[in-house]
This record gives C-alpha cells, sequence and structure tokens, in this order.
C-alpha cells in the first residue's frame, strides 16, 4: 500500500472524527472511542478491529484507561505510541476532573466530586483509598491516595492521614475509596476504619464530613446513612464521660 492509496476504512475513520466534532462523544460505543484515539497514532490502519479486541480484554472503557502500559501493548494492534496515547488521555481527564473539583464546596455541590471519584476510583483493580482536604469554608484544597490494598485500620494509618491533613493545613476532610468487586455496601472493617479515622481526627479539632465508597454503578455514602453523625456522637459521649 502507497501512501496514495486510502487504508481500509479511512471514510469510516473520517465518519468517526466528524461526528465527534459534530456532537461530541453522544452516541458513540465504548468501541468506537478506544477506535478514535488509536487513530491518532495510527495514521494508515483500521483500528476498529484493535480496539474492539481492547475493549474484550479488558471488559470495560474504564479498564482500558487503567490498564498499564505493558498490558495494553499485549493487545494485538496496540503498540507503544498507541497506548501512551490511551495513557495521556486518561491522565489529562484526571487532571482535568481534579483541577475542576479544586476550590469548589463539595458539601453544597457534591457533583463535581462524585465525577471526579467515580472516573478515577471506579474501575481500579484494588482498593484505593482517597482523602480530599478541605479548608474551613469547605473548599477542596486538595486530593491525596493514602493507601492501596485491602482497606483496614492495620492498612490505613490514622497518623499519617493527620499529618497529610495538617501539611494540607486542612480544616476537614473527605473520605473515598472502591470496591473492585463492584457492590458500594460496606464492610465491617469500613464501618470499623471510618469509625477509626473520625475518633482521631476529632482529637486535633479536624472534621470528617464524609465517607464515599464508589462501586460500579453508585455509591455509598456514610453520612447519607447516618453514620458521621453516630461517629460523632459517640466521640462527644466518651469526652464527657467522667
Amino acid at each position: 500500500m502507497t501512501d496514495n492509496v486510502a487504508h481500509k476504512g479511512a471514510g469510516h475513520r473520517q465518519r468517526l472524527r466528524d461526528r465527534f466534532l459534530r456532537s461530541g462523544m453522544d452516541g458513540f460505543h465504548d468501541y468506537e472511542v478506544i477506535e478514535l484515539l488509536l487513530t491518532l497514532g495510527t495514521p494508515r490502519k483500521d483500528c476498529k478491529d484493535t480496539a474492539k479486541r481492547a475493549l474484550s480484554h479488558f471488559k470495560t472503557l474504564q479498564g482500558v484507561f487503567e490498564a498499564p502500559i505493558d498490558e495494553l501493548m499485549q493487545v494485538r494492534g496496540i503498540g507503544p505510541k498507541n497506548a501512551l496515547g490511551i495513557k495521556l488521555i486518561k491522565a489529562a481527564a484526571d487532571r482535568y476532573l481534579q483541577t475542576n473539583l479544586i476550590q469548589q464546596d463539595p458539601i453544597s455541590d457534591s457533583r463535581a466530586l462524585f465525577d471526579f471519584l467515580k472516573y478515577t476510583l471506579r474501575d481500579k483493580q484494588r482498593e484505593v483509598f482517597q482523602t480530599v482536604f478541605l479548608n474551613a469554608k469547605n473548599r477542596v484544597l486538595a486530593t491525596e491516595t493514602l493507601a492501596e490494598g485491602s482497606l483496614t485500620t492495620s492498612s490505613v494509618y490514622p497518623r499519617e492521614v493527620i499529618q497529610a491533613a495538617m501539611r494540607h493545613h486542612a480544616a476537614a476532610l473527605i473520605f473515598a475509596h472502591n470496591h473492585p468487586s463492584g457492590d458500594p455496601s460496606p464492610s465491617a472493617e469500613d464501618i470499623a476504619l471510618t469509625r477509626h479515622l473520625v475518633w482521631a481526627s476529632r482529637m486535633v479539632d479536624i472534621s470528617v464530613h464524609e465517607h464515599i465508597i464508589i462501586g460500579a454503578d453508585g455509591y455509598f455514602s456514610f453520612a447519607d446513612h447516618g453514620y458521621m453523625a453516630r461517629f460523632n456522637q459517640d466521640f462527644d459521649r466518651i469526652l464527657k464521660q467522667p
């Protein structure tokens, strides 16, 4: 094939690009999103079959974005340039969502918070524990991942959480982690960990507003289910004991 001969799928590729320019990602299948990304690093080759192989291998669009570069390149048709492009898009999206969250009030405007947490945590293969640091006006100062793996009171250290809060000059905190199983229901360990962190934070006059567990299609809010109020009441009762 010479440069003057159109490659198989060239017309389809241009139609994808035109659709995106007209209406963004509305109506795109997940494999078409991947296909459009692959065309950026593959100028003269049909990318549809490669995109479908990637989606079949990693199950979801988020799974493709979360996959390590070496695993992406195991998919036939994805080379170093394609893998770099996919990871760069994911990193840029994360940076945009995080920047969009900074200086907002997640207590009164939770949509940006949930969007950020959903796209950064939902499809992780391991549990990841993040903390959102807030100032006295409940504006977001920063977010930080503080632990990965099975989350228990022995893997998420209150000392490290408090040190991070002090480093960011935080007046309040929001905790979040994912459940790779997809079910956001809290475990006994999740409940114990949350109580432990709320009490440790209260000891240094830092409030904890929320702990959110992100699942496949939803989330569990400790605040909405009354846990945060209960943990704070228990702490106040202990302080009043002689």
